[in-house]
């Protein structure tokens, strides 16, 4: 495992990115000022000590499930899915590369003319390296959501921490788009996810976390510079979903 960063947060973590959240204002596809501002922060990120994976999803572009939905093969809805995450690597990686960010693509798929295949301790010696790895394709296997992909890449990596980057700031009791008087959670437990079905991520990405003692911290990344707080101060910016007691703000 790796040791904690200079500043006092996390070493190594693993940044979870949902393809909407590189929308940006846009109803679809990809929002290259967004993109930009994602990669400052990762770039932050670097520059503190900090070594970072990134899991991105692809529903910007194509969601497997909804594909189901509408009588495609699910096997093959989720494949076509796996691809919408590879674009969005590849322009993730694109715009860490402009800063100059040494930037490793890993692929579940072979794709070798864009992407490295995926190799745990490839991974783990870019890391080490001081480069920025992406991983790409999920799992590269259908069923499976890139969220349990965020989870199963965090721990064969050696991750402290998952990042869930969202579009709210933090895990809520209720839907505080439906309820004003919902309140945020400052810790919950794994446990408490599942049964109260609070939507963190999918059961099988959090019971992987629940086994292996890993914390997910949820946060608003919308707001420029949550990333960073996110790894130097968890609690002040989220949510953090883990062992301890469940408590509310």
């Amino acid at each position: 495992m790796a040791t904690s960063a200079t500043h006092g947060g996390y070493k190594r973590i693993l940044l979870k990115l949902s393809g909407e959240a590189l929308m940006g204002d846009e109803k679809y596809g990809i929002h290259p000022p967004t993109l930009t501002r994602i990669a400052n922060e990762v770039l932050e990120l670097v520059r503190d000590g900090v070594e970072v994976a990134i899991v991105i999803g692809g529903g910007n572009i194509f969601r497997g499930v909804q594909g189901a939905t509408t009588g495609m093969d699910r096997a093959s809805a989720d494949y076509m899915g796996m691809l919408a995450t590879c674009i969005n690597c590849l322009a993730l990686q694109d715009a860490l590369e402009k800063l100059n960010c040494s930037t490793r693509v890993l692929s579940a798929i072979k794709m070798e003319q864009i992407a490295e295949p995926y190799i745990r301790r490839r991974a783990v010696r870019h890391l080490e390296k001081g480069r920025i790895v992406i991983f790409a394709a999920g799992t590269g296997n259908p069923y499976f959501t890139t969220d349990t992909a965020a989870s199963l890449r965090a721990m064969e990596i050696n991750a402290e921490v998952i990042l869930k980057a969202t579009k709210v700031d933090g895990v809520y009791d209720s839907d505080p788009r439906k309820n004003p008087e919902a309140r945020r959670y400052l810790t919950v437990s794994y446990l408490d996810v599942l049964k109260k079905q609070l939507n963190v991520m999918d059961s099988t990405a959090i019971s992987l976390c629940m086994d292996n003692k890993l914390p997910i911290v949820v946060f608003d990344m919308t707001v420029g510079g949550n990333i960073g707080r996110a790894v130097r101060s968890p609690s002040d910016v989220g949510t953090v979903v883990g062992s301890a007691e469940t408590r509310l703000a």
